[in-house]
């Protein structure tokens, strides 16, 4: 019968999945032979085929291949009938899971397993660590256990490869999301946070990962506090800490500095608050002395390309000049700076655009113009700067005045634009219309000049003069300049400026310096303090600033740092700290934690209080060292351990989380804390888990799934074997709950066949079952080495099949190398194996499996014979046969003697190993 499409698609996905799978197996599919593969994948995985349609699934279910990259997705299915799971049931024991897993979860505690040891000079280490999570009140959902079981599966893997591991877990507990939590809730941000990491730790130890709970460590703990103020106060040392007043979006309604993103058409994105442009007083760190470090040593690190590319493009390097045009008019030598890196064309500037902040825009603006240009400012001022750098209208306003051009000293207009940030370069850009999409635009709108300077080198390929040339090209119209390729009048140009100390080459960054201050208060209080004076006449020992009534001034430009010996400072326990309008922030309310005399003199505390960032700088370093408290990291427990071999995390935190942990640590490097120049080596990002809808997780939709329920339902070792095989490691994917129970099916076989194994005591092993096992062995090596969790399991899966079918003979030894492999994923299961095998102590740190090259090799194949280039059949034979061989192998065959009766063989294609064709008429 003509199998039905539906079918021939089935076996065409089941080809597919057993090919990348099992490519190991001795019958692997080899073309021409299709169809007596597929059927072999067929009887191993469960498939059967009835009437051209493709049946349920027993014990799990490939249900479909879906591509990400080259590499399929296997999707498990759950949707055995109630008869084959009687069936299934009657005939081997269930695992009984939340038994076992609460048993080695104990064994472990009770034994402290997983203790990091003291470094062996003689062993190699291997540090593996996970992004420290948030602990909101929400808890976990199943989609932040991904990356903790690839780290966890790591670790316990190279424990057994024989490497010492630290392996720590510990909480970024500070920051604005727990503050507001606490707000709502009417509680203590410290009471909130302990609650919600008690629910995270409890999840994560019913998972059975494999951390050494011993270097826990939470952002806020007091004693971490001392160490993240102490980095700062070496930051200030160094010259990297200062005050500055920067431009901020402040809401007033939230009362605090909004990042860009956070503000939307002017009003806050949370509440649709207004949102003013003000200058603040901030803490800045100086993280752009460092921007040709942080580039350069992104060099031989083992990150993902995209990171790579993300924290370059952030850090935005760029070569070119400073050109000076000097302010018509202005009896201070006023001059509006510029960067570019086209200096080619600075003979076709035709005006200049500053930024509505930009300090000269009040100076050179005339009478006419000024109200129109006030108007202007004020309108920009609510608009962040990503606001108005994505809106596709650009908009400006002329000043009136009038700059120098540097070379020809041509008066051009200075105009104010939206699209010109105070916060990025100069603030000011020199507008080349003929030659800049954007200045075109702007040009045509106000009716501005356009002058063209560049022209191609090839004039067949001139443009239309009515749109901008931004190639590269040949210099007319540009005077002494003219004929100069573009190469060649940047470097002249930028000379000339130089020689008429008008500019010159210059290096710039998109980077900007990091604004360190919050104005709230769940954050590490900043360890700086000011004088405070009193008018004159004012004794200030009987002075009191605390009192509403006293008139005083805080000299906030002569910071003192807080002596190291007198660290930690401490937050105030405050009954009220909701934040209020005053940029100071709520801290300022704190009058008796703000104001102190020393020495008969009065001084107040900073109140602002670090970021959340703060913290996850540096927390890989006290995990290394976690009970020290004379120091933040000892010399040892750096040379020990660092730099961190294997860091797992979101690809959220691509750009400003690990470019603000990579600028700290190069300045502890710098000051000799640390020999290690970055911090993490490997950097691998592990894909989100979609809900079942397909959209990302989120209690507003509705689609968060509860890790407890998984557990409680299918056990840890369940999600676990589930998350690290629904695909690799780095790809999106959808959750399905239904499919969690394929995977709780395999481990029930697999319990259930080294429970025979353990029975029979069977010594001995087929041929086989022996190649087959060091097929599975090297294949699960390789994959745990590149981490591809889904193929290592797809092999133990197809192993734990085989070794079922023999039912009493299951090998001794096959058993306990299986549990050995499986338990890096699957510890509970893996350790209860172990167990059942005789073996009294933890399989943890338990040598790996070691295969045999020679058995993973096979001695004969199955090849398609085809005549007239048609399969007809197939013949098993050694590899290395020849012609002849397989030709008597093939003539036994009846099928293909029938095909070949009356007939007389023309030509024989025979390649060794892949195919046997007979040419017959």
């Amino acid at each position: 019968m003509k199998p039905s499409p539906n079918a021939i698609l089935v076996l065409m996905a089941t080809s597919l999945l057993y090919r990348r799978a099992t490519a190991f197996v001795p019958s692997i599919i080899k073309r021409g032979a299709a169809t007596a593969s597929t059927a072999s994948l067929a009887t191993s995985t469960g498939f059967t085929t009835t009437s051209g349609r493709c049946s349920q699934i027993t014990p799990f279910v490939a249900v479909t291949c879906r591509a990400f990259g080259s590499t399929p997705v296997v999707s498990l299915g759950s949707t055995a009938s109630s008869e084959e799971a009687t069936e299934a049931a009657s005939a081997s024991s269930l695992y009984p899971f939340k038994e076992i897993e609460a048993k080695w979860q104990a064994y472990w505690d009770e034994n402290n397993t997983f203790q990091t040891p003291e470094r062996n000079p003689d062993k190699k280490k291997k540090y593996v660590l996970d992004m420290f999570p948030y602990p909101s009140g929400a808890g976990l959902h199943v989609g932040h256990p991904e990356g903790y079981t690839a780290s966890d599966a790591m670790a316990r893997y190279w424990r057994m490869k024989g490497y010492d591991v630290l392996h720590p877990m510990g909480w970024d507990s500070f920051g604005l999301p727990a503050e507001q939590y606490a707000i709502n809730t009417g509680a203590q941000p410290a009471d909130t946070t302990a609650k919600n990491i008690a629910t995270f730790k409890r999840q994560l130890k019913m998972l059975g990962f494999s951390y050494d709970w011993d270097r826990e460590i939470a952002t806020t703990d007091i004693n971490y506090v001392k160490w993240t103020q102490w980095i700062f106060l070496q930051l200030y040392k160094k010259g990297l800490a200062e005050q500055s007043y920067v431009s901020v979006n402040w809401c007033p309604a939230l009362g605090t500095v909004l990042a860009n993103e956070e503000v939307i058409n002017g009003l806050s994105e949370r509440g649709d608050h207004p949102v003013e442009r003000l200058p603040l007083r901030q803490w800045v760190l100086k993280i752009t002395d460092y921007a040709d470090r942080l580039e350069a040593g992104l060099e031989g690190l083992d990150w993902p390309a995209g990171t790579m590319t993300s924290q370059q493009q952030w850090i935005g390097k760029s070569e070119g000049c400073n050109a000076d045009f000097m302010v018509d008019g202005s009896d201070d030598g006023d001059k509006i700076s510029v960067f570019t890196t086209r200096a080619d064309t600075l003979m076709g500037v035709t005006y200049v655009t500053l930024a509505p902040e930009h300090p000269l825009v009040s100076k050179v603006t005339t009478d006419e113009q000024r109200q129109q240009v006030e108007e202007y400012v004020t309108a920009t001022s609510s608009r962040s700067d990503l606001d108005r750098t994505s809106s596709k209208e650009k908009t400006g306003v002329f000043t009136g005045g009038y700059a120098i051009h540097p070379l020809s000293g041509e008066k051009v207009p200075i105009w104010v634009g939206d699209y010109v940030l105070g916060s990025y370069g100069t603030g000011a850009v020199m507008a080349v219309p003929a030659h800049d999409e954007r200045d075109f635009e702007f040009a045509l709108k106000y009716g501005l000049d356009v002058k063209r300077v560049v022209k191609p080198l090839d004039e067949k390929l001139d443009k239309d003069e009515n749109e901008p040339f931004t190639d590269e090209g040949v210099l007319f119209n540009s005077g002494d300049f003219d004929g100069l390729s573009t190469k060649e009048a940047k470097k002249t140009i930028s000379q000339k400026l130089q020689g008429l100390e008008k500019g010159g080459p210059q290096t710039t960054y998109k980077l900007r310096d990091w604004v360190f201050s919050r104005q709230r208060y769940w954050g590490e209080p900043i360890p700086i303090y000011f004088p405070v004076e009193f008018p004159e006449g004012v004794d200030p020992e009987k002075a009191d600033p605390k009192a509403d009534d006293c008139e005083h001034t805080i000299r906030y430009d002569k910071p003192i740092p807080v002596d190291e010996a007198d660290l930690p400072l401490e937050l105030p326990l405050m009954d009220n700290f909701q934040p209020g309008n005053d940029p100071s922030g709520c801290l300022a309310r704190a009058k008796d934690w703000r104001y102190f005399q020393k020495d008969g003199k009065w001084f107040a505390r900073e109140t602002n209080t670090m970021p959340q960032w703060a913290g996850s700088c540096w927390y890989y370093f006290r995990y290394a060292d976690p009970k020290n408290s004379e120091a933040a990291f000892s010399s040892k427990a750096d040379e020990d351990w660092m730099p961190v071999d294997l860091y797992i995390g979101g690809s959220e935190h691509a750009v400003l989380h690990l470019l603000y942990a990579r600028f700290w640590h190069q300045v502890l490097y710098d000051l000799g804390f640390t020999k290690h120049p970055e911090p993490f080596q490997k950097l691998v990002h592990q894909g989100m888990i979609l809900g079942i809808d397909g959209e990302k997780m989120s209690k507003s939709r509705g689609n968060v799934i509860n890790p407890d329920d998984v557990v409680d339902e299918q056990g840890a070792d369940a999600l676990r074997l589930y998350e690290m095989f629904m695909g690799p490691l780095e790809a999106v994917k959808p959750w399905q709950t239904s499919q969690v129970a394929g995977v709780s099916r395999f481990q029930t076989k697999l319990y259930n066949v080294v429970k025979t194994a353990a029975a029979n005591d069977v010594k001995t092993m087929s041929d086989e079952t022996a190649r087959l096992l060091h097929k599975t062995m090297k294949k699960v090596t390789e994959d745990m080495d590149a981490m591809s969790f889904n193929t290592a399991i797809s092999a133990m899966m197809v192993l734990t099949n085989h070794l079922q079918s023999l039912k009493d003979k299951v090998p001794r030894e096959a058993a306990e190398k299986l549990a050995l492999m499986v338990s890096p994923i699957a510890p509970h299961l893996g350790e209860e194996c172990w167990n059942i095998l005789g073996h009294k102590e933890s399989l943890a740190y338990e040598p790996w499996v070691e295969y045999v090259k020679e058995l993973c090799i096979d001695s004969t194949i199955k090849m398609g014979v085809q005549v007239n280039g048609k399969v007809r059949g197939e013949i098993e034979i050694a590899k290395d046969a020849d012609q002849e061989t397989a030709m008597a192998e093939a003539m036994k065959q009846s099928k293909i003697e029938a095909q070949l009766e009356g007939k007389q063989v023309k030509k024989i294609i025979y390649v060794p190993g892949r195919i046997l064709n007979i040419v017959a008429k």
